[in-house]
C-alpha cells in the first residue's frame, strides 16, 4: 500500500528518518518543557481569538497541536476537540471542560472527513521537516472540515507558523538566513529549588521558518484555497479552506 507520504516523494525509510528526527527534536522536547511551557501560553492572541469568535453557536471545531489549551474557551458557544502529540501538554489542556483533548499526530488525524465547521492549528506545522510533511499536515486539516454545499460556505482553517522575516524582534531572522534551524528552549530551576552553581537545562527544538508566501503555497498544494493570509508577531497566518 502506498502511503500519502510516499505519493508526495518520500520513502518508507525517510519518513521513519524524519518521523524519529521530529520525535527526538520536537515531541520529546515538548514533554520535558511541558509545564514551563504551559506558564508562558495564557494570552489569546487577537487574530486567533477573532477567528474564533467569528464561529457560529453551536459550530464544532478543531485545535489540533492545542498544546496547553488555551484557546479552547475563547468561544463559549462552540465546541473544541483539541489535540496534541504531547501526553504531558495534553493533560494539561484537559482541564477546559466541557471541550475535549486527544493524543493525535497532525499527520493523522483519527477525525472523520468533511465533519468539522473550523479548525485551527497554531504554531504547529513549522515543526515538520520537509514540505511533503507540511503539505500533508495541511491537507490533513482541511480534509476534515465540512465542503461548500450550495449557499452554505465551507469549514475553515486558521493556521499559524513562525516567519523567517523577523529582523525587527529579538531573535532577528530575515531573508537570507537558513530556514531550518533548531531554537534553544531554556528551562529554568524555580527559584525555590535552585541551588548554587547549577545551570537551567537548555532543550533544542527543531522549526521550519517560513518565508513571506510560502504558506498559501502549502495550502494550495494541500488542496486548499486561501480566503485570507498575512503577517502577525512574528508568524505567517492564513485562512483557508477546501478547493473542491
Amino acid at each position: 500500500m502506498v502511503t500519502e507520504s510516499q505519493s508526495l516523494g518520500e520513502d518508507q525509510n525517510q519518513i521513519e528518518d524524519r518521523d524519529a528526527y521530529e520525535e527526538k527534536n520536537v515531541h520529546e522536547v515538548y514533554q520535558q518543557i511541558a509545564k514551563h511551557f504551559s506558564a508562558t501560553r495564557y494570552k489569546p492572541w487577537p487574530i486567533v481569538e477573532k477567528f474564533l469568535q467569528e464561529q457560529q453557536s453551536g459550530a464544532v471545531g478543531l485545535d489540533v497541536g492545542c498544546g496547553n489549551g488555551k484557546y479552547l474557551p475563547v468561544n463559549k458557544d462552540v465546541y473544541i476537540v483539541g489535540s496534541d502529540r504531547s501526553e504531558n501538554l495534553a493533560q494539561i489542556a484537559r482541564q477546559h471542560q466541557p471541550h475535549s483533548t486527544i493524543l493525535a499526530d497532525i499527520l493523522n488525524l483519527p477525525h472523520p472527513d468533511s465533519f468539522f465547521d473550523f479548525a485551527i492549528s497554531i504554531a504547529v506545522v513549522h515543526h515538520l521537516s520537509t514540505p511533503e510533511r507540511r503539505i500533508q499536515a495541511v491537507r490533513e486539516i482541511l480534509r476534515t472540515l465540512r465542503p461548500a454545499s450550495g449557499d452554505v460556505p465551507g469549514g475553515r482553517a486558521l493556521v499559524y507558523v513562525w516567519a523567517l522575516e523577523q529582523k525587527n524582534s529579538r531573535r532577528g531572522w530575515d531573508k537570507g538566513d537558513d530556514q531550518d534551524i533548531m531554537v534553544p528552549w531554556v528551562l529554568k530551576t524555580p527559584e525555590s529549588q535552585a541551588t548554587p552553581n547549577v545551570q537551567p537545562k537548555v532543550y533544542h527544538r527543531y522549526y521550519h521558518l517560513y518565508q513571506g508566501s510560502e504558506l498559501e503555497q502549502d495550502v494550495v498544494s494541500a488542496g486548499g484555497r486561501v480566503l485570507e493570509s498575512g503577517y502577525d508577531r512574528d508568524n505567517w497566518w492564513a485562512i483557508a479552506t477546501r478547493a473542491d
